[in-house]
């Protein structure tokens, strides 16, 4: 009941929108043949004077989008030889109002995209078209060119093989930036690691559209974007695991529970594995790491599954994307489960990897001042898109009538007479020319279907995570007569499939799904493949009840239903009530999921707050006329109170009870020096003695250098230790997350322990930061004062900053290891006299002269 009525109210919203949409769509086309009259030279100055009033603020977008989008489509109508219809530009303003405009294939999302991205350009604030993969942003930016150069826009192109820093930046300085989402998210975590402000390659995040917005802010929302670096653990233990976990029996040592995707162990396979890694006891706290491997080995040997969940080439594990059945290169599974699928595997194990920086998608986009997206399936996630980023969800009626025959689902007993059954199918439609495109669900199904089509001599492409890089010039082909394509999943997403008036008059490409995806809305993109602008087009569903989705989630019912009828070999069932308990497993696993996402949020909101104070202290840092003189005077005086604390010097305490000897100790280790007739002062007056020496010593060493000279070095040493820090907190504070679950057995709740500690690591953070900036200002060494030897100084520092800042991998979880410049047994050469291996060696995966 509840379900109907928010269907009904969520309806009746939808179509009110449309409807003030059309009276908006009039006015628009009331402007057509006025533009339409004008010279190409005339119409761009009438769109110039548009931006004029926009950007000296004499009008608002809202005021001048009636004619912008008028201007555009008639603009359009020249460089692209494309007019918009009536739906599009509902469509774009749609779009314009921050909310997700869902349409179905065919119905020219791209071109839709124009009309909100020419009317926002005209602020000159940047606008963002972010795609799911390199080839869509080089094909939509390269196609919609001519329109946007026609109206006086530069455009830019964010792509993984772009890799200088100069290129990136005059990429983003276009009025229009098309880029892939990770593209866009590692670019802000790496100009938040930058150390000069001019290196920054991103504007402000001002207005972005969002293309095939549930894959992006949906499906891929589970996995945050983290630049990593190494810690440097010994390999040898993933080794030894994997090969306790292939000893160890299922059901006797340990139980599956593929629901959860987690595998626990019994108090016999407990025994086992004690006694194969040779320990007492698996669960004391030195043997800790041995019980974390072995975890992340038995996922590895019996839930991750090769040529589904990865795929093994050129001695790597490559993942392979769930939702999209690419390969992901340069992502990689963390906490070790990696290392333990490449120790399945018996390929070479890189190691495990710190965390440097990351940021989730969601916490990432809602940077954005608005935000907008469209996709052509949305609706089934129209709450999360509300609750999360407050984007509302508008289905846009088509241009055309969907014509497109969507049949029930068919269920045979086992996947062998299933994929016989499909055999039988696609050669029927082959015999009589009509296109078929076969959806599978992993690399290992498509591989079966291929082997079963070439004993059938029947000729077909195949199109899986191993064939990505060709995926849009084979799904295009897709619909050419006779044509028979095996794709997995989202192949081909975002490339229209059209087909000629002959394969109409035989129904059209006809869609064969193997097997029901996790979520509806993957299966309604594959369906989606047919049907475009009304063409004909035919999808059906072959399952059966050895599918992991029916398997795993599905009702009892079908498999009730299949034993009355006692169906024989080979038979199926069809019925509105098999579809129905199908789409009900889907729901189940769409809410774990959609449960999933919201608990990473809920855990990165915390980390976003202090993510944001420390961004926000970096760029002061970085901005010429930020005075770091007054926060360096503080943070000394605060240094100063935490020296006579570490020596158990109190307010209160009778002088004759100091333990000088214990402070001059500290003092000479941390900042090289030792007070000077400190004997008899009481504490305010031996503070504030500290404070005058400790205050005189560093200007006695810094008066030497020019003020922007020592102004520039002040700045990078805050921010090398800034960023050594937050890394330290960083890896804290995943350690607190790994092992926080565990509060809930003793009854609280893991996310508000969270919140507790990860509020005290942060001021934690704060303090260790002043005082080490303090420390470190006062012990550098200044060897030679002549200028230019300063101003070499300088140079190096920056250089090798930036230099050890580049060989950073952004990945999911882990990069490969840096080379150390400097020998860990040799002199430190910040000059404090100590072995490089027990001051700034220690301090991660910079090996600098300040790290």
């Amino acid at each position: 009941m509840l379900k109907s009525l928010v269907s009904k109210i969520l309806g009746s919203r939808n179509n009110k929108l449309i409807k003030l949409y059309t009276k908006e769509v009039q006015k628009i086309n009331a402007l057509e043949s006025s533009y339409a009259s004008l010279s190409d030279t005339e119409l761009q100055n009438a769109f110039n004077e548009l931006k004029i009033l926009v950007q000296n603020g004499e009008a608002s977008l809202q005021d001048v989008l009636h004619k912008s989008f008028a201007i555009t489509r008639e603009a359009s109508k020249r460089t692209l030889g494309m007019r918009h219809f009536d739906v599009q530009l509902i469509g774009g303003m749609t779009l314009n109002d921050g909310r997700i405009a869902e349409m179905k294939t065919g119905e020219g999302k791209t071109l839709v995209a124009t009309l909100a991205v020419c009317l926002n350009a005209l602020c000159g604030r940047g606008v963002h078209i972010v795609t799911v993969n390199d080839y869509l942003a080089n094909r939509d930016a390269k196609e919609l060119e001519p329109l946007y150069n026609f109206l006086g826009f530069s455009v830019g192109i964010i792509t993984n093989d772009l890799r200088d820093d100069n290129a990136r930046l005059e990429a983003y300085r276009a009025d229009i930036v098309y880029g892939t989402n990770n593209e866009f998210g590692f670019d802000y975590l790496r100009d938040n690691m930058k150390y000069d402000l001019s290196q920054k390659v991103q504007r402000e995040h001002y207005f972005a559209i969002i293309d095939e917005v549930d894959s992006i802010l949906i499906d891929e929302a589970r996995t945050p974007l983290i630049i990593s670096g190494p810690v440097n653990r010994t390999l040898e233990h993933y080794q030894i695991a994997n090969s306790v976990a292939q000893k160890l029996k299922n059901e006797i040592d340990f139980t599956i529970d593929e629901k959860n995707r987690v595998i626990l162990l019994t108090e016999e396979g407990i025994k086992n594995a004690e006694s194969l890694f040779k320990v007492d006891n698996l669960y004391s706290i030195e043997n800790a790491t041995l019980s974390h491997h072995l975890d992340q080995a038995l996922k590895a040997n019996y839930l991750f599954i090769k040529d589904k969940d990865y795929v093994v080439q050129d001695n790597e594990v490559v993942i392979v994307d769930e939702f999209t059945g690419r390969l992901s290169e340069g992502r990689r599974f963390s906490e070790g489960l990696h290392q333990a699928i490449e120790a399945k595997e018996k390929v070479d194990i890189k190691e495990e990897s710190q965390t440097l920086a990351d940021i989730t998608f969601q916490n990432y986009f809602r940077l954005y001042e608005r935000l907008s997206g469209m996709t052509g399936t949305a609706q089934t996630e129209a709450t999360e898109f509300l609750q999360i980023y407050n984007l509302e969800v508008v289905s846009i009626p088509t241009n055309v009538p969907v014509q497109r025959k969507d049949l029930n689902d068919l269920i045979y007993k086992s996947e062998r007479e299933k994929f016989n059954a499909v055999i039988n199918k696609i050669t029927e439609l082959h015999k009589k020319g009509q296109p078929v495109l076969v959806g599978t669900a992993s690399i290992e199904k498509s591989e079966i279907l291929h082997e079963l089509l070439k004993k059938c001599r029947i000729p077909h492409t195949i199109l899986n995570a191993k064939q990505h890089s060709k995926e849009a010039e084979i799904i295009k082909d897709a619909g050419v007569k006779g044509a028979v394509t095996i794709a997995t999943n989202m192949a081909g997403r975002g490339v229209d499939i059209k087909i000629t008036d002959e394969i109409r008059e035989l129904g059209g490409l006809y869609i064969i799904g193997t097997e029901r995806h996790e979520s509806r809305r993957i299966d309604n993109q594959l369906r989606g493949r047919a049907g475009r602008q009304g063409d004909p087009g035919v999808s059906q569903f072959y399952l059966s009840l050895e599918d992991s989705l029916l398997r795993i989630f599905g009702s009892d019912k079908i498999k009730g239903i299949m034993e009355r009828l006692g169906l024989k070999e080979g038979e199926h069932i069809e019925s509105g009530l098999v579809t129905r308990s199908v789409e009900s497993a889907q729901k189940k696993v769409e809410n774990l999921h959609f449960e999933s996402r919201k608990h990473l949020l809920e855990y990165d909101d915390v980390a976003n707050e202090q993510r944001k104070a420390v961004y926000k202290l970096r760029n002061e840092l970085l901005s010429e006329d930020f005075s770091l003189e007054e926060r360096i005077k503080t943070n000394r005086e605060i240094t100063a109170q935490s020296l006579l604390y570490k020596a158990q010097i109190l307010p209160g305490d009778d002088a004759s009870n100091f333990d000088l000897s214990s402070l001059q100790a500290q003092l000479s280790e941390e900042l090289g020096f030792k007070l000077e007739s400190c004997e008899n002062l009481s504490y305010d007056e031996l503070l504030e003695k500290l404070i005058t020496q400790m205050s005189q010593s560093y200007e006695e060493k810094m008066s030497k250098l020019e003020s922007s000279q020592r102004s520039q070095i002040e700045r990078i040493i805050y921010l090398q230790v800034l960023d050594s820090s937050w890394r330290e907190h960083l890896y804290t504070m995943d350690n607190l997350k790994t092992g926080i679950g565990l509060r809930g057995y003793n009854q609280k709740d893991p996310l508000v322990e969270y919140k507790k500690e990860s509020y005290n690591l942060f001021l934690e953070f704060i303090e260790n930061l002043k005082t080490e900036t303090t420390r470190m200002l006062h012990i550098i060494q200044l060897r030679e004062q002549e200028e230019e030897v300063a101003d070499k100084m300088l140079q190096d520092m920056q250089e090798e900053l930036n230099e050890d800042l580049q060989t950073f991998e952004a990945q999911d979880s882990s990069s490969k290891p840096q080379k150390a410049k400097i020998s860990r047994n040799d002199p430190c050469p910040c000059g404090s006299g100590k072995k490089y291996k027990l001051c700034h060696g220690k301090s991660g995966p910079k090996k600098g002269l300040l790290a």
